[in-house]
Parts: C-alpha cells; structure tokens; sequence
C-alpha cells in the first residue's frame, strides 16, 4: 500500500524556503548578548534609534526563480513568459536610513562602496538627518559591521561629530527593521514590473 501526496488536502502551499543564518558560536554569543541587553527596551527607547543599511535592488525581476499556476498547454502563452537578459538585467546599490518618525535619504552608490564613499554618505546624509530628527542629540546611529563602516576614517568622523553609535552584533542584518522596508520595496517594484509588462497571472516568489 502506497500513500499519495495530495498538497491541497494536506494543507500544503508553495512557497520560497527561509533563508538561515549561519553564525559562529562566538557570533550567537554576541547577538544574545545584544538582545538581553535590549529586552527591557520600551517603544519609546527604540524611538531614539536611526537605522540603516545598503541594499540592491534589481531593475528587472527579484531574485531567484518566479513560479506560476497554469495549464499544460499555456506554457509558451505570453502571459505565462518572463522576459530576461544576460547577467539578469543588472541593479543598483542603495544606501538608506529611517527611524520612528520619518524615513531618510535613499542614496544610490555608483561604484562600489569603501570607507571615502561611505564618508560622503555619513557626512551629506547622516549628519543632516540626525540633528534634523534628534536635535537634543540624543539619538542613536545604528550601523552594522561592514569594512567600510569600521573604517579609521569613518570612526574619526563619528568622535568628531560627537555621533552615539548603537553597538551592533555582527551577522545580523535579520534584526535591522530596515531589511524589511527594503524587502517590501523590492517586493513591490518586481509586482509593478510583472504587472505592466502584461502578465494576468497568480504570481509566486
């Protein structure tokens, strides 16, 4: 006697896998030691924090593959076909910051990303935008590990400007909300381009 897979009966769906961090034991210390060290936060202490982070963001399609719902016979129908292009279409690289009260800059990086760019960003971008939301100075600039974020330069700046950093574990970009704007974002810019491009079908990412 052999058993059969039925999805639909099984209350099975389609879906992309998570994705899994994987951390050193040294690197799961440290970011449970940043969430106990945070756990007693209110809303109003995490107010006081500015995220920020680099994304790309495609110009054609996300990431990975795109799966639909149709007929056998539909498969070369032109609402069923994605178009492509060599090197999948190419993106571009952001550089943005928000916090509780209003959104940032979104900046583009044109060529690569090392510590005199980042300098540009942090003093054209960051500078304005803190003392702008936090004029009492008392909000925190959250960064993550990045080379160029470490950088001697960068680090300089900061203690110049008198900046708060917020310490931030390494291998952690789930924990920064920002990830999540930019995931809606992108999410959001690849529905758009599906959509005017023609295609009349249930999409799945």
């Amino acid at each position: 006697m052999h058993n059969t897979l039925n999805p639909e009966a099984d209350g099975l769906q389609q879906q992309k896998t998570t994705p899994l961090l994987l951390l050193s034991a040294k690197n799961r210390k440290r970011r449970l030691q940043f969430t106990q060290a945070h756990q007693n936060w209110t809303i109003e202490d995490w107010k006081n924090v500015a995220w920020s982070d680099e994304s790309r963001f495609l110009l054609r399609h996300s990431d990975g593959r795109v799966r639909i719902w149709s007929k056998e016979h539909e498969s070369m129908d032109p609402s069923c076909l994605v178009s492509m292009v060599q090197a999948g279409g190419g993106g571009v690289m952001v550089w943005g910051i928000f916090s509780w009260y209003t959104l940032g800059p979104l900046v583009p990086i044109e060529h690569g990303l090392n510590a005199t760019a980042y300098l540009s960003i942090v003093a054209d971008h960051v500078h304005p935008f803190m003392t702008t939301v936090y004029p009492s100075s008392d909000g925190y600039f959250q960064q993550d590990n990045a080379p160029c974020h470490k950088a001697l330069i960068i680090s300089d700046w900061f203690l110049e400007h008198e900046f708060t950093l917020f310490k931030w574990p390494p291998q952690s970009p789930d924990l920064n909300p920002i990830e999540q704007l930019f995931r809606g974002s992108q999410d959001y810019l690849a529905a758009s381009w599906l959509f005017f491009r023609g295609t009349r079908r249930g999409i799945i990412y």
